[in-house]
């Protein structure tokens, strides 16, 4: 079992920036490709961008590519969300996730854990 712990998010100001952190403990041996996601009121939860094991690989969604950056330090079992330059249409709460490679990650398949989010609100 792997459990994933997100921190860093709170209230901030249309243009400025939040970091997002997901910490994992537990079996983190088998170390996972890692991804957040998020999920604004009223819509269906979406892809944001996904990391591969290593590190090498990222991917992110259209509507927060050149904004977001999101890397991962596997001697803390800790990856990070960058956000810059934040919208109010990226209020959400962000969810971290762990799974088989990014490209599962993107499809929203083959999630094998989801932590328990973090609020993020944008105002404008």
């Amino acid at each position: 079992q792997v459990q994933l712990v997100e921190s860093g998010g709170g209230l901030v100001q249309a243009g400025g920036s939040l970091r997002l952190s997901c910490a994992a403990s537990g079996r983190t041996d088998s170390n996972y490709a890692m991804g957040w996601f998020r999920q604004a009121p009223g819509k269906e939860r979406e892809f944001v961008s996904a990391i591969s094991r290593n590190g090498g690989v990222t991917q992110y969604a259209d509507s927060v590519k050149g904004r977001f950056i999101l890397s991962r330090d596997n001697a803390k079992n800790t990856v990070y969300l960058q956000m810059n330059s934040l919208k109010p249409e990226d209020t959400a709460v962000y969810y971290c996730a762990a799974g088989s490679s990014t490209q599962n990650l993107r499809a929203s398949a083959g999630i094998q854990y989801w932590g328990q989010g973090t609020q993020v609100t944008v105002s404008s």
